[in-house]
Parts: structure tokens; sequence; C-alpha cells
């Protein structure tokens, strides 16, 4: 399987993420197994977390699902001209989607080059520590899990300056039917 916008980091969850959108998708698990190649007893473990693909099927996989182009135009215009720092992306592989001024004036490069593409390379420690947690929360089993608040407290400046913050995520529906987070920084700390 192939894909553009490879994820050069995994994302953690996986199985959650893949179940979270196959069911979205209104999909079986024999039709996961037949677009991977496998048997439905193997994407039950993949699911299940006791046994993990490859990362190429991983990333071809997930970026299979979530391919289907998201009609969201309106959505999109509100994130780009909200006064906050926000940004929107896709919840199973961190697409950017969408970013307000303020945000990309914080991550000091034009969206432009970013859109349509995995920002999860260039998450810092907290931003990947809140990420792995959120399984535990039931963000993955739950169509509208409750708002998290993430402390970044660590900044990464390797092309994409991330500032130390309070940021809250929120699930958002695709027009597409899939998840998409939105992101939008509700303190800056010095």
């Amino acid at each position: 399987m192939s894909h553009s916008s490879q994820v050069t980091v995994s994302l953690p969850s996986f199985g959650q993420r893949l179940k979270r959108l196959r069911r979205s998708k209104g999909w079986k698990q024999a039709s996961i197994a037949a677009l991977a190649g496998v048997n439905q007893a193997t994407v039950s473990r993949w699911e299940a977390g006791t046994v993990l693909p490859s990362e190429d099927t991983m990333q071809g996989l997930l970026s299979a699902l979530a391919s289907a182009p998201a009609q969201d135009a309106a959505l999109q215009r509100l994130v780009q001209h909200c006064s906050q720092p926000a940004h929107l992306v896709t919840d199973v592989d961190h697409r950017l989607l969408a970013a307000s001024l303020p945000r990309q004036q914080i991550w000091g490069v034009p969206v432009a080059g970013l859109l349509h593409t995995s920002l999860w390379r260039f998450a810092t420690e907290d931003i990947a520590q809140a990420e792995a947690q959120l399984g535990a929360s039931g963000w993955w089993e739950q169509h509208a899990p409750a708002p998290v608040l993430v402390q970044v407290r660590t900044a990464q400046t390797v092309g994409l300056q991330i500032r130390p913050s309070t940021m809250l995520w929120e699930r958002v529906w695709l027009a597409n039917g899939l998840p998409a987070r939105l992101c939008t920084t509700l303190s800056s700390h010095a």
C-alpha cells in the first residue's frame, strides 16, 4: 500500500485508531483484512493491541481508510479565521486541514507547505505522551469524547516552532465521516 503523506514516527494506539476509523466508515474487520491481505483474526488482534502489523502496513491502512476527501470548507474557514492559535487535523494521522493565522505565526512557517501532511513528525515529548494517554481516557471508543487539556512544556524548533502552552483537543466530525481534532491554544507559558 502506498500513501502520499507518510508519518515518520509511529502514532500510539494503532489498534484503537484503526477500530475507530473502521467503525466510522461502517466497515467490517473482514474488509480491512481483505485490504491488508490478512485474515479477520489478525485484524482483531491488531485492534485489541495484542499484535502490531509492520510500520508500512499501519501507515498504508490508515492512509487508505482516511483517504476520502473532506468537504468541510466552512469548518476550515472558521479555523483559518479564528483569533486564537488553532489548527484542525485528522484524528487518525494528524494530517493538517486548516490553521489560524495566530497558529501560523507561532509555527513560523507558511501553512501551504504543511496542508494535507501529517504534523506528527513535529510532536513534542509532551504531545506524544498526551496522545499515548488518549486510549485510557476512552478517546477512541467514544463518539464524542470529553475535550482533553494538554500541557506542552517542551518546545521543538526544528522545522516548526511549538511554544510551551496549554492546549485543548476536541473531537469534531468531518462531512466525509472521519473524526478530526481541533487543537486550540488556551494560554501560552513564557
